[in-house]
């Protein structure tokens, strides 16, 4: 049970109440100024949408995680040598499809945040994308077994993920449909279903 600004000590309700209001956020984001301003393809750009996106939820938003993590018997990144890590990605190159998904696989490897980190990643590469190529991932046509597998898998081999990915490319970089069901299908990957971005609002 993470500790949150909600006060709430039930997980159930957290993870309810976490969806809402960062699908909120993520729907804010697309309508503000805030996403044109983001440093793309670095820490800090993915730290400020992280933060962005979680601020209301935990204290930890947008910050290096304090712990180590793992996931299905993966080791993300020790704590130790995060700081390290986040320099290294930083500088990697982001000119060409392999290149972008290369990083992102690097940064998910990382696992900077204590939670949401692929919430945020995944605006994140898709900003990326958008900076480079003019394209963007439409999530509404990635199956999420293929792409779970594809990403538990890349720290290996990145080629499956890279196939997962460039079929579903579209050029309708600014299409809030696209990126509002991108959103939705960003947080099935993840458990969470029980809202529809766009049907949210502050009321």
């Amino acid at each position: 049970m993470l500790e949150n600004r909600l006060g709430i000590t039930d997980s159930l309700e957290l993870a309810r109440q976490e969806e809402k209001i960062t699908k909120l956020k993520a729907k804010k984001f697309f309508d503000s100024d805030e996403m044109n301003t983001i440093q793309v393809g670095t820490f800090k750009g993915l730290a400020t949408i992280h933060q962005y996106l979680f601020e209301d939820v935990y204290d930890f938003a947008g910050k290096i995680r304090e712990v180590n993590i793992a996931k299905d018997n993966f080791q993300f990144a020790p704590r130790m040598f995060l700081p390290a890590s986040l320099d290294f990605i930083d500088t990697l190159p982001q000119n060409t499809f392999d290149e972008i998904v290369e990083k992102y696989v690097e940064m998910n490897i990382a696992h900077p945040f204590r939670e949401g980190n692929g919430r945020a990643m995944r605006i994140w590469l898709d900003l990326i994308l958008k900076k480079e190529l003019k394209k963007v991932v439409d999530w509404s046509q990635v199956d999420k077994d293929d792409y779970l597998l594809a990403i538990e898998r890349s720290p290996i081999k990145t080629t499956e993920i890279k196939v997962v990915l460039s079929n579903a490319l579209t050029d309708k970089v600014d299409d809030r449909d696209i990126y509002m069901k991108g959103i939705d299908y960003s947080y099935y990957y993840e458990g969470y279903m029980e809202y529809h971005t766009e049907d949210l609002d502050e009321s």
